[in-house]
């Protein structure tokens, strides 16, 4: 049997039980080790997701790691017993988009596991098996869960292109923020400072990596080569190009509740910035994430701070929203780990 959680409509939610899922042509069927909670999955429960980025019902969970438990029809046979993690985006792979590896961007549409597919807060899993990517055979399926992420912050920090001996800042101090301090400080920078108004998050951020932790307003305007913002709150992305030095890279990944909230454009021409935003994680990015997690560069298990079963959804999801919680996870089989 295959237990999962189904959102039925914003606010209203049951698990369910039913017989295990087979894989079809191309798809694998993943035994699910442990699934996170994010903001985004607020949004879905909450009904806040913008139009046209949810579907009811649906199972959220678009950030997993498992083991792979049966193929289909077409698919790999050796995945069978892999540690695996897997990409989101459902892209077409016809239109020029997904052609040039960026199905985040399907001309096609949204589609995303966990959000217009059915997603991992689920005993089991089904997905194409050419979204999945192996694991070494040793990997901690606990912080593996947190690679979804990992990746966005890879396509930010990949676009940043920090070089050693520049110095760098990101905005908000939050998983993102510390997934984005662990890879900048990677590239030696001469100075990483995080900015964040909460003070519980500077021990985490040194740990990330971090050579300072400033609250909002105390870190110096126009002395960073590189601002990556991750928080996505009022004024955040204002902030983070204030923070920028003349000729300096700017990344931003934050969506602002209000729309209303904008970037300060004087700045940016006056100071010659490079912008660039980021939506979702591509390929390439999961890749990137993977080797760094594989290589010990990226360390998330140190960002979990709950582990609940799957049954407890409800909880997990008023836990996740808590400022003294860092990454929540949903463990459908405790002992699988």
């Amino acid at each position: 049997m295959s237990r999962r959680v189904v959102v039925e409509r914003p606010g209203r939610f049951r698990v369910v039980q039913g017989e295990r899922p087979a894989p079809g042509p191309g798809e694998a069927l993943v035994k699910v080790a442990a699934a996170g909670l994010c903001g985004s999955d607020r949004e879905l429960y909450d009904g806040a997701r913008p139009a046209g980025f949810a579907g009811y019902p649906v199972t959220p969970g678009h950030e997993w790691s498992g083991t792979v438990e049966a193929v289909g029809p077409g698919a790999d046979p050796d995945l069978v017993g892999a540690k695996v993690v897997g990409e989101g985006y459902r892209g077409c792979g016809r239109c020029p988009y997904c052609r040039n590896g960026a199905p985040n961007l399907c001309s096609g549409g949204y589609d995303e596991t966990g959000f217009t597919r059915a997603g991992a807060f689920a005993d089991h899993l089904l997905i194409p098996a050419r979204l999945l990517h192996v694991l070494p055979e040793g990997a901690d399926l606990r912080a593996a869960a947190l690679l979804e992420p990992a990746a966005v912050m890879a396509a930010a920090t990949r676009l940043a292109a920090l070089r050693p001996g520049e110095t760098a800042a990101v905005v908000g101090a939050g998983t993102l923020g510390m997934l984005a301090l662990q890879y900048l400080a990677a590239a030696s920078p001469s100075r990483l400072v995080a900015v964040d108004p909460r003070t519980e998050r500077a021990g985490p951020a040194l740990a990330a990596g971090a050579t300072a932790v400033h609250p909002p307003g105390e870190a110096a305007e126009g002395a960073f080569d590189v601002v990556v913002e991750t928080a996505g709150a009022t004024g955040t992305a204002h902030a983070a190009v204030a923070l920028a030095r003349r000729g300096g890279r700017v990344v931003l990944t934050g969506i602002p509740a209000d729309p209303a909230d904008a970037v300060p454009t004087t700045l940016l021409v006056t100071r010659a910035l490079s912008l660039h935003t980021v939506f979702g994680a591509g390929p390439a990015d999961w890749a990137y994430a993977v080797r760094a997690f594989g290589s010990g560069v990226l360390r998330p298990a140190a960002l979990i701070t709950h582990e609940l079963p799957l049954d407890d959804y409800e909880r997990a999801l008023k836990l996740s929203a808590s400022p003294d919680a860092g990454k929540v996870l949903l463990r459908p089989d405790p002992q699988e780990i």
